[in-house]
């Protein structure tokens, strides 16, 4: 008997629960109004939320904040993240969490604030400095409870463990990650998507992409894995070019933002690639938005990586996968190589240098040499 089409469509309008990942996940349009319910229902009375000042400016915060209140739980709103937060970023927080020793931080916004959440609760309950947990497992006293509220489908940083932080002396980007960072609860609703620039919606669905696709194929690669890191790409790859209309459809951004999520819980069961790596650099030395520096290079990675990983690659697209990521990100209407966004030729040496040294390069299925790198800056040149 053969089994009836799945309507994938019909569970990112309707409200639901999951656990993936030991992430319990809330889906659906207005989930963020279970928010007070949850946090009152677990006995936590003092929450500090991070969020940055074009998400405050929404009002969905305060909405959610008021609600929160009223359901007995207190907060304070610590709203100075920017995008690629710094070291200084997380220090400013800690001060301001410290007048208010909170029971539940909550981070609410993009993939910056999610990663500065992480960053408050290590130092917050750890001391020390940012710096003191680059890697993995570094704290020695538990974490806060923490909850996720992402409000762009990007980074997928609510399904994850880590948090990028970069110093702030050479704005390399360091991934600092333990178990007890983990957010306990996402609350996942596509209403506030809405609110989004087009120029985001573009660079955080670029970055989904990518984690998609090199989640899918890096030398972690696993079978859970590629059950996330498959249906991701389905999702994202259907919707992220309706996804740029301003009056994108509810069903494209639950598209849009679970995908994005199981993307992240792609990477937190195996890793990244060549991609990442090289965009780092980028953004560190150019301030070029991660998510288009990964856009960027993404296609000539895919083309590097192919004698070596072609059958992973089509497994989760088909043959014409490159192709397919050239259109995607023709949809943005942006000049997609290096040249055009001001990267100097002369210092593609030292960006394949620096892209060399990157955690991710050593995930890469293909050859990532520093040799290997600089024919992709190339290649993307």
């Amino acid at each position: 008997m053969q089994l009836p089409e799945l309507d994938l469509r019909q569970s990112v309008t309707e409200r639901w629960n999951a656990t993936i990942g030991a992430i319990d996940i809330v889906f659906g349009p207005g989930a963020r109004h279970e928010l007070p319910q949850l946090t009152a229902s677990a006995g936590y009375k003092r929450a500090l939320v991070v969020t940055d000042p074009g998400v405050r400016g929404t009002g969905y915060m305060d909405e959610v904040g008021n609600a929160m209140r009223g359901a007995g739980t207190e907060i304070s709103i610590f709203d100075d993240v920017i995008q690629n937060p710094t070291t200084a970023t997380v220090a400013r927080g800690v001060d301001f969490a410290r007048d208010f020793t909170p029971d539940l931080i909550v981070g609410f916004g993009g993939g910056s604030a999610m990663d500065a959440a992480k960053g408050v609760n290590f130092v917050l309950t750890n001391g020390g400095a940012m710096e003191d947990y680059e890697g993995t497992g570094k704290a020695r006293q538990p974490l806060l409870p923490s909850f996720g509220v992402p409000t762009t489908a990007g980074t997928g940083s609510e399904g994850q463990s880590y948090a990028l932080i970069s110093r702030d002396d050479d704005h390399r980007k360091m991934a600092c990650g333990d178990p007890g960072a983990r957010f306990r609860v996402a609350v996942l609703d596509p209403e506030l998507l809405s609110t989004t620039p087009r120029a985001v919606r573009f660079v955080t669905g670029i970055d989904a992409i990518a984690h998609a696709v090199e989640s899918h194929v890096c030398q972690r690669a696993n079978p859970v894995s590629r059950l996330f890191s498959g249906q991701a790409w389905k999702r994202l790859s259907r919707s992220f070019a309706s996804s740029l209309d301003a009056d994108a459809e509810l069903a494209v951004r639950g598209d849009m933002l679970l995908g994005a999520h199981l993307a992240g819980a792609a990477i937190e069961a195996s890793m990244l690639g060549a991609a990442h790596a090289c965009a780092n650099p980028l953004t560190a030395r150019y301030g070029t938005v991660h998510g288009l520096a990964v856009g960027l290079l993404l296609p000539h990675v895919v083309r590097h990586n192919w004698p070596a990983a072609g059958d992973a690659y089509q497994e989760l697209a088909g043959a014409d996968l490159p192709q397919q990521l050239n259109e995607l990100l023709a949809a943005g209407g942006m000049p997609m190589t290096l040249r055009e966004h001001g990267i100097e030729h002369s210092e593609l040496p030292t960006l394949a240098a620096e892209a060399a040294t990157q955690w991710t390069a050593q995930f890469n299925p293909g050859p990532a040499q520093e040799a290997d790198l600089h024919a992709i800056y190339e290649a993307a040149y």
